[in-house]
């Protein structure tokens, strides 16, 4: 839909006001402001020309405008724009970088009270001044205006940026600060275009309440996991890319073999079972998060009313029992609990749905040749890198067929998954062009279980390894089915979308911003075009002593990072270590990179994650930073 009120400001002549009013809609109105004095302008034959070109047409002029205090020029019932245009502003004469960033943060923050919701802000900047990839040739950071970093200050990101062309806006002739004669030199400019973001607010964790047998608990979200729990992405009225792929790949297995899709409830989870755990993968156990489960009786700030309803579906293994049924044989059901069985209750989140795999073949109702279908988001530790993440979907194909076929029936599967993959991955690629290779099973040490593996081609050839976006299990016969064997097909919906559709941050898919959604059209698979480009990058080092009687665990230290930062953190990279030789005390430093995809982000918030970060590593692992 086309913009309806658009402010201008920082008009030296009023050229680009005259020009832009010829081609505007009829219902859409213009605003051009000024920092100077009518009596001023008037001086100038061409800007009184202007002027009287646009009072002609009813635009509305205003003078005396500082771009960077908009919430004073305009009162509540008139602000709200669709569009402001600020094109190469500049203090004037030859001023230095420094205080042209700084012009150029306060008019950000001065944007943020006169924008509207959906509203753009358009500024133009001379070749070279804003620091970002898109300008040839690019000055270095510290030589720019930085003008992603100022945006952030006022809750911006830049969503486009594309040529400065004066033809464009026949009449258009662009001036120096305060209607200098001297124009600027816009050949190779750039228009950006920036959007309101998503705050970054400090999150505390939500409560959700869970109903186990007869009883309610409540357990808050691990903070590495804020946001991330029961988003519901996978659901029938879901739009999200991950549904769209997995609602793919089934019905494509589906013209192949028969199908029953089955719900992750807490009556499959056997408690404590793993054998079904890839025997290459055991450690997916080790990061997986533990929780507390607690009882309302014991806490009556949490039976308030104010926890949000949980599936059932996250629970995956418990260390203590949850009810009376489950105490063992032998026990009397009238004696009185154990401290703590009714109270509270360690568990953990699913890591993986392959958990489930010995529940779903030993059900009355398993049907052997049919492809069992489990779908659901898992949960585990992972270090802080490109194609890891603590939270995705995952899709869990169990089939079941007699020993004598076992060859020719797991071969028929995995041929029609390879294809079917191969398949998915050729959608978004340009035309004419061809998959630089194609899925492979990797076949671990245990030389039954594989790897499904996948070379990425949309990131570029940095990035153009072997991802491993699912694994393949095989076991022997159960008690029930004697005379079955059984394949296990586990794929990471999140990793595989990414391939898909080109999406280089994982991060993305757990977006709240709208803007991500709207890339996806139903049945439609087209390359995603991300709607925050090149955010800034702010680096920060740590170093810290490690204490003598306990382990550093670095798993839980890129957890903390992750949690504090609330996903900031892109990079953890281990830079050195440090032992002095009388006491043998042991020091190690790292350097952390913060970064966001959907938000904006400034380098005063990541000072303070910094901050939060050296305290909570002390709390929690022990060490004392330096």
């Amino acid at each position: 839909m086309a913009p309806r009120r658009l402010l201008l400001v920082g008009e030296g002549n009023f050229s680009f006001a005259a020009a832009l009013s010829e081609t505007l809609d009829p219902t859409a109105s213009l605003t051009a402001t000024s920092l100077q004095r009518q009596e001023d302008l008037d001086r100038d034959p061409f800007a009184r020309e202007n002027l009287k070109r646009l009072h002609e047409r009813g635009t509305e002029l205003r003078f005396g405008v500082d771009c960077t205090q908009l919430a004073d020029a305009f009162e509540l019932p008139d602000r709200k724009f669709d569009r402001i245009y600020f094109n190469f502003p500049h203090c004037g004469r030859k001023t230095g970088v420094a205080k042209n960033r700084e012009l150029l943060a306060k008019f950000f923050k001065s944007c943020a009270d006169v924008l509207a919701e959906e509203g753009e802000v358009h500024v133009a900047l001379c070749r070279g001044q804003g620091g970002t990839p898109a300008d040839k040739p690019r000055r270095e950071w510290h030589n720019s205006w930085q003008v992603v970093a100022m945006a952030a200050q006022g809750g911006l990101i830049l969503s486009d940026v594309h040529p400065f062309r004066c033809e464009a806006v026949p009449g258009y002739k662009c001036t120096g600060y305060k209607s200098q004669d001297k124009s600027f030199y816009v050949e190779g400019a750039l228009n950006h275009i920036f959007i309101q973001s998503l705050p970054i607010r400090c999150s505390q964790p939500r409560i959700f309440r869970i109903k186990l047998g007869d009883q309610c608990f409540f357990f808050p979200e691990p903070e590495a996991l804020v946001g991330k729990l029961n988003r519901g992405f996978l659901e029938a009225a879901s739009c999200h890319p991950v549904k769209h792929l997995n609602e793919k790949l089934i019905a494509e297995l589906g013209k192949v073999f028969p199908i029953k899709r089955l719900k992750c409830s807490f009556s499959f989870l056997p408690e404590g079972r793993t054998s079904a755990l890839p025997s290459w993968n055991h450690d997916i156990l080790s990061a997986a998060f533990w929780v507390s489960l607690e009882d309302s009786s014991h806490n009556e700030s949490l039976a308030g009313g104010t926890a949000q309803d949980m599936e059932d579906f996250v629970v995956s293994f418990s260390e203590l029992s949850l009810s009376k049924a489950s105490r063992g044989p032998g026990r009397d059901d009238k004696e009185e609990s154990p401290e703590g069985m009714y109270g509270q209750a360690k568990v953990c989140l699913k890591p993986s749905l392959l958990v489930h795999a010995q529940a779903v073949i030993q059900a009355p109702d398993f049907l052997p040749g049919s492809l069992q279908i489990l779908s659901g988001p898992v949960f585990r530790k992972c270090h802080i890198l490109p194609f890891t993440m603590p939270a995705f979907h995952e899709t869990l194909f169990i089939l079941g067929f007699n020993k004598n076929l076992k060859d020719s029936c797991l071969q028929s599967l995995l041929d029609h998954l390879k294809g079917i993959l191969n398949h998915l991955l050729t959608y978004t690629l340009m035309e004419d062009s061809k998959l630089s290779s194609s899925v492979e099973f990797v076949l671990q040490p245990t030389e039954k279980d594989y790897a499904i593996c996948v070379k990425s081609h949309n990131f570029g050839p940095d990035d153009a390894k072997y991802l491993i976006i699912g694994s393949v299990t095989t076991s022997a016969s159960s008690i029930i089915h004697k005379d079955q064997c059984f394949v296990y097909v586990s794929v990471n919906l999140d990793l595989l979308a990414m391939l898909v559709w080109g999406i280089s941050d994982w991060r993305m898919l757990w977006t709240f911003d709208n803007h991500f959604l709207k890339n996806f059209a139903p049945g439609k698979i087209e390359p995603f075009k991300s709607y925050s480009l090149y955010p800034p990058c702010y680096v920060h080092d740590i170093s810290f002593w490690l204490d003598e009687k306990k382990d550093f665990d670095e798993l839980e230290f890129h957890t903390v990072a992750r949690a504090v930062s609330q996903d900031t953190v892109i990079a953890i990279q281990f830079l050195s270590r440090f032992q002095l030789p009388k006491t043998e005390q042991v020091s190690l430093c790292y350097r952390l990179t913060y970064q966001t995809c959907d938000k904006a982000l400034t380098q005063q918030q990541v000072a303070s994650m910094q901050s939060q970060f050296r305290k909570e590593i002390q709390q929690q692992l022990y060490v004392t930073p330096r």
